[in-house]
């Protein structure tokens, strides 16, 4: 054999001990999912391989006992020659119907079983992962292939093996049956559908390589029918007439992956007739010898019959093999990703040894010369950084896009980990504690909090799904958010659907979103409050009577870090900090920092003055930054 033959060769065992690994463990997850279905479904498997075996026996003995019976009269003594034969081969026949029906309905309940059981397993998975894996084209290709039909890939796994199983005992029956009219005859039925196999296996090695190929494209052609099928994008693709943009853009995607997939598909079915030609020139060589010896009167009209009935099984039974081998070998091969998904392990964990009291600020939050890069980047977002966030405080941060601002609120949730440094919660490495415990105390109100296509009463509650649900919970939330009003009107009040994903939905606007992401902030009652841009979606009006509303967040003891580009809302925290390229460039209270006169006391005036002498000059573009701002402090109300 050629060395290229040896390495076909090679590469073709390897795929093969590949399948059969993950053939093992496809089958693992059902049995976990549904293993009383599983052990009913293996006891019907075997019946419905012998039951054809036994039909094409009974062929030769009902065809026997006919010729024997024919002419003979109508005694009992010759109709009971065909009734008993006939009887048993109407008996195998009602079998064979029943374990269909009955099959089906296991087949059913199994998979609703594992799809609930694998969904639940990547919905874990997907939870238990670090934030980093959603910033990642590669984790979100990885993503994409794990969940692809996995449920149904792992059930089809199931199915191919169970059919390769069936009609393995089914065509060793016929062997068994053909043995005695020469062993060489079920050889040549075995051995003549070998090239079928490799076409299969080779082909749909390709496919596979194909598709985990172009995972990417595929999710950009799902991108560019999102943006023109979803709520999202509908606004801009009309005001900018981006419709035939995106629409253009799919077709060309969709045009060379369907290509290329029918070129796929082309090369394999040129490949399957010859594969074909060959297995039926070995029947049709067979048929011929056994023609010959019926013929020299060799044999009788039922072993005639019998072996006809052998080769017309046996050749559908091979059909049924090669494509249930080829079936299994690409849902396996799909299945790859899946186990590969599950195996990821997440870089942030607990302590071996965690502290089993709760991470509450009673002194200060501290950054101690922390160092943070995002994960396959090279530049470093902090670098050696020190900050204090006093507790039971208001501390702000104000800032250009890229300072960094918003890196601190996910390093003190450990949503991510610090390459060097600690973070530190009164003189405590907040890795010393659970990750669930420190983030049990934390509440974050985002710069675009989620609208979660829920009612009124779900959305707040979101806040803490582990608290008693009671009604005066979230009116006091939605009060104190100044949002009891407003969902008062609608028109189911707190039962109101929001969105238009699910039927009778209402939208909110953009503060109102916000305020009652401001309740389920109050709902979850955490001591330790982070706020990213909050009054971003706000008119200036709305910001004050916000500010007042958060002020009584923030009181009894809480300590609160804000996030914002506003100096009308940072105006009022009790200090201030100015972030410039990672790096704390100022710090103090309004005042103080108006008095430095520094990079903070620029911008105030160019943010705030600026815009309150432009809208008083009537010929002014610009519309009013803010209010006229009280001298009171509203977050110490």
């Amino acid at each position: 054999m050629s060395r290229r033959g040896n390495l076909g060769f090679t590469a073709a065992l390897r795929d093969i001990q590949t399948l059969l690994a993950y053939v093992v463990r496809a089958l693992k997850l059902v049995w976990q999912a549904a293993s009383p279905w599983m052990v009913a479904w293996g006891t019907l498997l075997v019946l419905q391989g012998l039951l054809p075996g036994a039909s094409v026996y009974l062929t030769k003995w009902v065809l026997d006992a006919a010729s024997q019976a024919i002419g003979q009269g109508l005694a009992w003594e010759n109709v009971q020659i065909i009734v008993v034969p006939g009887a048993l081969m109407g008996l195998v026949l009602l079998l064979q119907q029943v374990t269909k029906a009955v099959n089906g309905w296991i087949q059913t309940a199994q998979s609703q079983h594992v799809e609930d059981y694998i969904q639940k397993l990547i919905h874990d998975q997907a939870g238990s992962l670090d934030l980093a894996f959603y910033e990642s084209s590669e984790y979100y290709d990885t993503l994409n292939q794990a969940s692809n039909r996995a449920s149904s890939k792992s059930l089809e796994v199931l199915q191919q093996v169970g059919g390769l199983l069936q009609n393995g005992i089914t065509l060793v029956t016929i062997a068994a049956i053909l043995v005695p009219y020469g062993l060489w005859i079920p050889l040549v039925l075995i051995f003549s559908t070998l090239p079928a196999l490799y076409v299969v296996v080779k082909h749909n090695r390709k496919y596979h390589d194909w598709w985990e190929r172009r995972t990417m494209d595929q999710r950009r052609a799902r991108y560019y029918d999102m943006m023109l099928t979803y709520d999202f994008a509908a606004q801009e693709i009309r005001a900018f007439d981006l419709g035939d943009h995106f629409a253009e853009a799919y077709s060309d995607v969709r045009e060379w992956l369907r290509g290329e997939r029918i070129e796929l598909e082309k090369n394999k079915s040129l490949a399957t007739i010859g594969a074909g030609l060959t297995a039926l020139a070995a029947m049709a060589a067979v048929m011929g010898v056994m023609a010959w010896r019926a013929m020299r009167g060799l044999a009788t009209i039922g072993d005639l019959g019998l072996f006809y009935r052998s080769f017309r099984e046996g050749q559908s039974l091979m059909r049924n093999l090669l494509q249930n081998a080829g079936k299994l070998y690409t849902n396996a091969m799909f299945l790859e990703h899946l186990f590969d998904f599950l195996a990821f392990e997440p870089t942030i964990q607990d302590p071996e040894e965690p502290r089993e009291e709760d991470p509450l600020p009673e002194d200060a939050i501290t950054f101690e010369e922390v160092s943070f890069r995002y994960p396959e980047t090279e530049e470093y977002v902090l670098e050696d950084f020190d900050l204090t966030l006093p507790a039971r405080k208001v501390t702000a941060i104000v800032g250009e896009n890229g300072a960094g601002k918003t890196t601190l609120s996910k390093l003190l949730g450990r949503l991510y980990d610090p390459q060097d440094g600690r973070i530190l919660i009164d003189g405590v490495d907040v890795r010393e504690y659970r990750t669930q415990d420190l983030r049990d105390q934390i509440t974050t109100l985002f710069q675009r909090p989620m609208r979660y296509q829920a009612t009124v009463a779900q959305n707040i509650i979101m806040g803490n799904v582990h608290r008693e649900h009671e009604r005066d919970g979230l009116e006091e939330a939605a009060r104190k958010a100044l949002i009891h009003d407003t969902i008062q009107d609608l028109p189911k009040g707190y039962d109101t659907q929001l969105g238009h994903w699910f039927e009778g939905g209402t939208d909110l606007s953009g503060g109102q979103w916000q305020r009652i992401a401001l309740a389920r902030a109050y709902y979850r009652d955490a001591p330790i409050v982070i706020l990213d841009e909050p009054t971003s979606a706000m008119d200036s009006w709305a910001e004050n009577e916000w500010l007042q509303s958060f002020g009584r967040l923030v009181d009894e003891g809480r300590t609160a870090f804000i996030i914002t580009h506003r100096f009308t809302t940072a105006m009022h925290a009790d200090i201030i900090h100015v972030m410039d390229d990672g790096e704390v460039i100022e710090s103090g209270t309004h005042e103080e920092l108006l008095e430095q006169e520094g990079h903070y006391a620029e911008s105030w005036r160019n943010q705030v003055e600026h815009g309150w002498r432009a809208s008083a000059d009537p010929d002014a573009e610009n519309t009013p930054v803010s209010p006229p701002v009280s001298s009171g402090n509203p977050l110490q109300s």
